[in-house]
């Protein structure tokens, strides 16, 4: 069930008909109700969405980079902007000079095995 902010009970599918309506995108949670996946309704990430990348990444992704996590941005693989969402699916761990290249149109940012990534120059 669900409650408007009038106080009413709806039941559940009907909150799920109406918010795919409103085009509200719901929040996934993780521990202590921390949004993990924001969709689109938000275009930076939050505290807890850093903390659950940095636990899986442990720092920089791409390949032969050592940066910790302390110098590293969350980067959307694909770009916010171009419909990209703000959820840990579509998120990376970059340091900042490589956060610079991901968003330099000669170069392109490529997935390779072992959740790493590495630059290519476009041609």
């Amino acid at each position: 069930a669900a409650q408007l902010d009038t106080g009413q009970t709806i039941s559940a599918s009907l909150a799920r008909r109406m918010a795919c309506e409103a085009g509200i995108i719901p929040a996934v949670l993780g521990g202590k109700s921390e949004v993990l996946d924001l969709g689109r309704s938000r275009r930076f990430h939050s505290r807890a969405q850093r903390i659950a990348k940095l636990l899986t990444a442990g720092g920089c992704q791409v390949d032969g980079c050592d940066a910790p996590p302390g110098l590293t941005h969350l980067h959307h693989k694909i770009e916010w902007s171009l419909g990209g969402r703000t959820d840990l699916d579509n998120t990376i761990m970059i340091c900042g000079p490589h956060h610079a290249r991901a968003h330099d149109p000669t170069y392109q940012l490529t997935p390779i095995p072992g959740d790493k990534f590495t630059f290519h120059r476009r041609t």
